[in-house]
């Protein structure tokens, strides 16, 4: 029978503990930003710039049925990007054809004087180019949401980046007490099933638009999952005084025969 021992984040050196809070302290603020980030390239999309919906998440993957890209963009994450205004004479020139006369005379100054610090083609090659009537015309069509390669593009970054957030955030999680062991394993284990039904929901959605409450569920329940882990640590850290009966082992919990006594105190 083999014997190991759990170490709680009271018997671990002040200096890693120290490692610990700093590194949950830039990764929280790190997971805000990236909740901004998704706010900020999703919300509009239906219209409504104030908050997300399952329709803004719908048009991000399967496009819109009656906008074409440009119109879809303008009305989402670069509704600020023009003034209101200007905003309206793209639309109206979209909306009586997109011809080039009405480029010439209304659309190509807007561009020049507000789009091309981005969109020249060279700055991000990711943008859409938009120096000459052709680029923008091929803008101009019907918005069928994310591309096949872009969500490929997209999918990899995430898949290795929020992976390896999770493991850092649930290596250090590793070291909570928690009465109830199965669901210290849940909320491990969680976060890495949501990242991949998120990921596959993309594609889904791109073809059948309903999986946009998936993409939605997946979101919710990986922030509930690092939000726990992440107070749970830093409380357990700091502010946590284990029970009586494992404090007398320093807070080395024994494992014996890989069950842990944990679940008998």
């Amino acid at each position: 029978m083999s014997s190991q021992h759990f170490y709680h984040f009271s018997a671990l050196p002040l200096s890693t503990r120290m490692v610990y809070s700093m590194t949950l302290l830039v990764l929280g603020v790190g997971y805000l930003f990236a909740m901004l980030q998704v706010f900020f390239s999703h919300a509009g999309l239906d219209g409504n710039k104030h908050d997300i919906t399952a329709e803004d998440v719908r048009i991000a993957y399967h496009g819109s049925g009656s906008d074409t890209r440009l119109q879809t963009a303008l009305k989402g994450p670069m509704a600020d990007m023009l003034p209101a205004s200007e905003r309206a004479l793209i639309f109206t020139w979209v909306d009586q054809g997109a011809s080039r006369e009405g480029y010439d005379k209304i659309v190509k100054p807007i561009v020049d004087n507000r789009c091309l610090a981005c969109h020249d083609g060279a700055s991000n090659p990711h943008l859409p180019k938009l120096t000459s009537y052709e680029e923008i015309a091929k803008v101009v069509v019907k918005d069928e949401g994310a591309t096949i390669p872009t969500l490929v593009r997209v999918s990899h970054i995430h898949l290795f980046g929020i992976t390896f957030i999770f493991f850092i955030v649930s290596s250090i999680f590793a070291h909570a007490y928690m009465k109830t062991l199965w669901l210290k394993c849940v909320l491990i284990v969680l976060p890495f099933l949501t990242i991949l039904s998120d990921i596959f929901s993309w594609y889904l959605t791109k073809w059948f638009p309903g999986f946009a409450w998936f993409i939605i569920g997946s979101g919710v329940l990986m922030g509930i999952s690092f939000t726990v882990q992440w107070v749970v640590s830093m409380w357990q850290m700091w502010f946590y005084t284990l029970p009586d009966k494992l404090q007398e082992c320093g807070g080395a919990l024994p494992i014996l025969g890989g069950k842990s006594k944990i679940q008998d105190v």
